[in-house]
């Protein structure tokens, strides 16, 4: 990742214009869940700055007032082609907001029509898998650091610093686990996926994208501060469940319900961040906000084997890319 990218960016943003009020999150599928973190960042440390995340069509049709020459938009696109993506890019632009875009490529429609650009890989390896989420991380951590002062910049910066191997290393010693997984769920029709904190966005794609997208298993979301106020109720012997731990503040939420699913003999995966020493390179104070990338990149290989499993490849779809809609 460039960091000296996401510097430049935002000092340009900065000398337009001193004073930043809010930031917004813009995008689709799994592009709107890389900027979670993003924005999960600013709203827990900025004490200035209001921040909201939006699926583009709802950012098109429903637009929030108040979106001018002091707020930042930031959009992302892994292909750069998707159209609700790309015209909350525009209109963004049309409103006088500073409007960065996350693109894997660079001819792309959605980096034509923004202000700042950054082209992040994806197809390299694993670590390249979750750089558009660590760009709109280090994104929100610039802002912040650069229009209100952030204690542990220089902290965050080593924990990005570290992420590329951290994760390069889990995803080679996960592969019984992702097979076992694999064989585990191969056939089950739902599959809960739960998680907390920053890595809320993370279980969403996975559920919605992994799960529902590209291998058809129906997979809701649930965040586990809010699994004991309703959804626990489906708790049962061999109930199919996937949990993503966070090493960090929200811990005790995720451990709380993976005591109670085992009390249940619910069948449970649990990923967890401890596990593939994410405190190694991030230190307490921002290790909340890194739970995600690693979760992410160890999922990828778990999702590929129950590709396997299943006989149904990541790549095929029911709709998408065959219908017009």
């Amino acid at each position: 990742m460039d960091f000296e990218k996401v510097r430049t960016i935002v000092k340009d943003i900065e000398k337009n214009q001193p004073k930043i009020d809010r930031v917004l999150f813009v995008g689709c599928g799994a592009s709107m869940a890389d900027l979670y973190p993003g924005y999960y960042f600013i709203s827990h440390e900025s004490e200035n700055l209001l921040t909201s995340i939006h699926t583009a069509n709802e950012f098109n049709y429903d637009t929030p007032k108040g979106i001018g020459e002091h707020t930042v938009v930031i959009t992302a696109s892994l292909g750069g082609t998707t159209p609700e993506s790309v015209a909350a890019t525009k209109k963004a632009r049309e409103l006088g907001a500073h409007v960065v875009s996350l693109s894997n490529s660079e001819e792309s429609p959605i980096i034509k029509e923004t202000q700042y650009k950054i082209i992040h890989g994806f197809h390299k390896n694993y670590a390249e898998k979750v750089e558009k989420m660590s760009y709109c991380l280090a994104l929100a951590i610039e802002i912040v650091k650069e229009f209100e002062g952030y204690d542990y910049y220089d902290e965050a910066v080593k924990a990005f610093d570290g992420m590329p191997d951290l994760i390069e290393n889990a995803v080679k010693s996960v592969g019984p686990a992702a097979k076992e997984f694999a064989e585990k769920y191969k056939d089950e029709k739902t599959i809960y996926v739960l998680s907390s904190g920053a890595t809320f966005g993370a279980a969403y794609s996975t559920a919605s994208f992994l799960f529902m997208e590209m291998q058809w298993i129906a997979a809701p979301t649930i965040n586990t501060g809010e699994y004991f106020h309703g959804p626990f109720e489906l708790t049962e012997t061999d109930a199919p469940y996937l949990l993503f731990m966070n090493d960090g503040s929200t811990r005790h939420l995720d451990a709380r319900a993976l005591t109670f699913m085992q009390r249940f003999d619910a069948k449970i995966t649990n990923i967890d961040a401890k596990d593939y020493g994410l405190n190694e390179i991030a230190s307490e104070n921002v290790i909340d906000y890194f739970n995600p990338m690693i979760l992410t990149g160890v999922m990828r290989v778990y999702a590929e084997e129950l590709a396997i499993a299943r006989k149904h490849p990541l790549t095929k779809r029911r709709y998408m890319w065959k219908l017009t809609y």
